[in-house]
């Protein structure tokens, strides 16, 4: 198997010199350059270009000299689309710019401070290179038409489960209830999928709980952006808020999101502890909670992302009487999260993105939903 080819653009020499220490010792990665702004970039990509050497993934910082990262972004999708992961500094300042970044079609985020820079960078090793090697599956035809990437499977390390959260127990059905809850998990692509699907939302669209992987410093702007361009209200969740109609809460990218059930009301946990399926926050978490508070007045719904995060939650919820949905192959960015879902067994429909709005406005039974596409 070729190694995954990676450029990296960034302003700081420091940043250059670790990361490709960092990334040139990783099995299955390769740093065929690092480039300190844009159009020491440009250049080298019109050379790569000429001798058939494109880079599979760019790692891009956002604040440089002579071109911003954005702008580079947009005219290397507009060009010739390739997977690029930010990695920004942590600041507020930086989370809003990052989240351009993201629209503008980058597919993932490490976030770096501004401090002790040289050990961030060296103790997040494997960090960088997973998201490196999630990157180089994107398929860009989801994000551009003018570029498509096939997947190749990566294996994955060993991992701890939802039970490290929240212990397993035997379900016991609710009574089916007009009150409706529907979660919603995504990772690698999200960002895009949760916008399309968001924005199409009406006011009366149920309550949402919503896991995206993402660093905890880019969940708030990431939120915020959100509630910009949409009817509904989305921000980030609070320990103890209340899941209403009209309102999606998106878990801080620091902590596990539950939700749980308060007499008549649902509201939600932000609760710390160690990663559940090499993430926190965790689909898997966000989902058995659902299982297990809301049964079959809830939805579920997993969409593009790399691994299986969700599957087993989405199992569990499906096993608990909830309508259970998976983003189909063909409008994923990446096919990994959903097709493990499938795989489980616990999914009730496989549907396109397109198809997924009204779905999560209606929040229908399982019943309900079957009865409908029967005819």
């Amino acid at each position: 198997m070729s190694p995954v080819k990676v450029l990296i653009v960034d302003d700081s020499a420091v940043v250059r010199q670790v990361l490709t220490e960092q990334l040139s010792g990783i099995a299955g990665i390769q740093v065929m350059g690092a480039a300190r702004d844009p159009i020491f970039a440009q250049r080298f990509l019109e050379q790569r270009l000429l001798e058939n050497q494109w880079p599979d993934v760019i790692l891009l910082d956002i604040e440089m000299p002579r071109m911003d990262g954005i702008t580079f972004l947009r005219q290397l999708m507009k060009e010739h689309p390739t997977p690029v992961v930010i990695c920004s500094t942590l600041t507020e300042k930086g989370a809003e710019v990052t989240m351009q970044a993201m629209s503008a079609g980058a597919v993932d985020i490490i976030a770096k401070p501004k401090l002790a820079l040289r050990q961030f960078l060296e103790e997040s090793r494997t960090l960088l290179g997973d998201a490196i090697k999630a990157a180089s599956h994107a398929r860009m035809d989801k994000i551009s038409s003018q570029a498509r990437h096939s997947p190749v499977p990566v294996p994955l390390p060993a991992k701890l489960t939802a039970d490290v959260v929240l212990a397993e127990r035997g379900f016991r059905p609710l009574a089916e209830t007009t009150d409706r809850v529907v979660a919603i998990g995504t990772s690698t692509g999200g960002t895009q999928a949760l916008e399309y699907v968001l924005t199409r939302l009406p006011r009366t669209t149920p309550g949402m709980v919503i896991v995206q992987h993402m660093p905890g410093q880019f969940t708030a702007a990431f939120a915020k952006r959100l509630n910009q361009l949409c009817d509904i209200e989305v921000r980030e969740a609070r320990d103890g808020d209340r899941v209403i109609a009209g309102l999606a809460l998106i878990a801080p990218g620091t902590d596990h999101l539950l939700l749980r059930r308060s007499g008549a009301q649902y509201r939600v946990e932000v609760k710390n502890g160690p990663l559940v399926s090499r993430h926190r926050p965790s689909v898997d978490v966000l989902f058995r909670s659902t299982a297990q508070s809301a049964g079959p007045n809830a939805v579920g719904v997993i969409m593009t992302g790399m691994g299986d995060d969700g599957a087993r939650g989405l199992l569990e919820m499906h096993e608990a009487g909830a309508f259970t949905v998976a983003q189909d192959e063909a409008s994923c960015v990446v096919y990994g999260m959903p097709k493990e879902a499938v795989k489980l067994g616990g999914v009730d429909a496989v549907l396109g993105l397109a198809q997924i709005p009204n779905v999560v406005a209606q929040a229908p039974t399982r019943s309900v939903y079957i009865k409908a596409t029967a005819h």
